[in-house]
């Protein structure tokens, strides 16, 4: 099978510890904080970054239904700064006009195919605020 591009990575871990470098990486990659999530382009220079951080997050690979879920549950717009619910076209329509996206499902086929306008409608989201997870996690184990 083809390579995924596109590839959903979650902050897992605090920041107890953490190295310049890898805290710049964390930087790069909008995760400030533990349990956001962001969508990011597969390329040579993200997977490398992705290797060097690996304790400190998890990722995968969603499909179409993830990331619309996501989008439609989770999914707050960047605009002017202040984080804003998408909870209508409006909201896109206003502000992602200019890069041919005006409405929702617009911006799920943008972000899941990883179009041209991939990086303004990706910027436009807010990192994803995911909750912890019920059960805990299994075990979180130091990778030394």
């Amino acid at each position: 099978p083809a390579e995924p591009k596109l590839a959903f990575v979650i902050r897992i871990r605090g920041i107890n510890g953490v190295s310049p470098r890898v805290k710049k990486i964390l930087q790069l990659l909008r995760l400030r904080q533990i349990h956001n999530g962001v969508f990011v382009r597969l390329n040579a220079a993200v997977v490398k970054m992705l290797r060097l951080v690996e304790p400190y997050i998890a990722y995968g690979y969603p499909n179409l239904k993830t990331v619309r879920e996501l989008i439609y549950k989770r999914g707050f717009a960047k605009l002017k700064g202040q984080r804003v619910a998408i909870d209508n076209n409006f909201v896109v329509s206003n502000a992602m006009k200019k890069y041919n996206i005006i409405c929702v499902e617009d911006l799920i086929h943008e972000i899941y195919t990883v179009g041209p306008k991939f990086k303004q409608a990706n910027s436009f989201l807010w990192p994803f605020q995911l909750s912890s997870p019920k059960g805990g996690f299994k075990s979180i184990t130091k990778h030394f």
